[in-house]
């Protein structure tokens, strides 16, 4: 479980850097405190569904894109 854990948070990171956004920018925009996306950035949470919906639509992508080719 922490191996998806991480590596979820590892996508989020990744994309949020592409997308030009600081942590706390970011955190605002998905409407998530900023301390708990930072958790979720270090693969420290899990992260629920509603959660990763507001993440996907901060970052404009589908869902699917943060999960694709995590097992």
């Amino acid at each position: 479980m922490r191996y998806i854990q991480m590596s979820v948070g590892q996508k989020i990171r990744e994309l949020r850097i592409q997308a030009g956004l600081s942590q706390e920018a970011f955190a605002e925009r998905a409407q998530i405190h900023r301390s708990h996306m930072g958790e979720i950035e270090r693969g420290e949470v899990d992260i629920c569904i509603s959660q990763l919906t507001k993440v996907a639509e901060a970052l404009g992508v589908k869902v699917s894109k943060l999960v694709q080719g995590i097992a």
